[in-house]
């Protein structure tokens, strides 16, 4: 599982900083990319990177202001335009986002006479769908809402623990034979070997905890946001102005360094990225903003476009 930020600036773009969009990796996990928000230009974001468009199968988009949602029009059409290009299979798209999100997308597509290749599916959520919001075999999604000037959203993806290794030398030397019996005893049964009982349990190691990462759209510091991202291994929080910046933070609908430093505190989380950084703070101004961060919670960082970053 990797994260990576195609946009981390905050209300248009700048020299810096492109608008908001989040790529959250999962090739390894599902052959998936999924999508966080898609801001102005993040078609052309991707291009710098190693992103595949047809393996970005979800996009959650937290709130509607353009900021987070411009790019949705040109990014969906490409994404056809490439599959046919490339003579590659044409694959469906889930679309989270606020009520409205697919009136915005369809009077965009269809107003440009776009076509595309692939269905997109639309889930609509308002805080009647605060919860889970998604969930299969591998992954599950929660859903929030925070507290920014519109209807805005925060994601938790927690990834199901994954059953222990089998401890395939030590079955070897309790005497069972490669084979349909090693099955067995990976999926939890026991055997019986002249007259031996193998017990399943003894071969198996712990299961692996899966990692949780929860994403927060714009939003002022709120319990909300601290409830989602508890015990997270990763926290990503927008800090658009610095800490002597709280009262137009506030007024703007948004959170200061320190804030979302002291939502990562609160909820115990193992490490934070800020981003949705304002254009004022370039060169050593960014710098103080990821100080400030530290002096509430050591395990900071003020991301910048394109960075990367494993998910542990």
């Amino acid at each position: 599982m990797e994260i990576q930020f195609l946009g981390t600036g905050a209300g248009q773009p700048a020299k810096q900083r492109n608008v908001t969009s989040i790529a959250l990796k999962l090739l390894a996990e599902r052959n998936e990319i999924w999508l966080f928000d898609c801001g102005e230009a993040t078609q052309h974001q991707i291009l710098a990177t190693s992103i595949r468009p047809r393996k970005i199968t979800k996009i959650f988009i937290t709130h509607l202001h353009g900021d987070h949602i411009f790019g949705l029009p040109g990014f969906l059409s490409s994404r056809s335009f490439q599959a046919s290009t490339l003579n590659e299979k044409q694959t469906d798209i889930d679309l989270y986002g606020p009520a409205g999100v697919k009136n915005f997308v369809m009077t965009a597509l269809r107003l440009s006479s776009s076509k595309l290749g692939y269905r997109i599916h639309f889930h609509e959520l308002g805080a009647e769908n605060v919860g889970k919001i998604f969930e299969d075999e591998t992954f599950e999604v929660y859903m929030d809402t925070l507290d920014h000037t519109i209807f805005c959203m925060g994601y938790r993806i927690v990834e199901k623990d994954k059953k222990g290794e089998l401890d395939a030398e030590a079955l070897k030397a309790a005497g069972v034979p490669f084979g349909p019996l090693f099955g067995k005893v990976k999926n939890g049964q026991d055997i019986e070997i002249d007259g031996k009982i193998i017990k399943s349990a003894d071969f198996i190691g712990p299961d692996k905890k899966g990692r949780v990462v929860t994403i927060l759209g714009d939003t002022r510091q709120t319990d909300k946001a601290v409830r989602l991202a508890i015990g997270s291994d990763l926290l990503v929080h927008e800090s658009t102005y610095e800490a002597k910046e709280s009262k137009i933070a506030r007024s703007h609908g948004h959170s200061t360094t320190q804030q979302a430093a002291e939502v990562a505190k609160q909820a115990q989380v193992k490490r934070l990225l800020l981003t949705h950084i304002s254009a004022r703070y370039v060169g050593p101004l960014v710098r103080q903003l990821a100080s400030e961060a530290k002096e509430t919670f050591d395990n900071s960082f003020v991301v910048k476009d394109l960075y990367e970053e494993v998910v542990k």
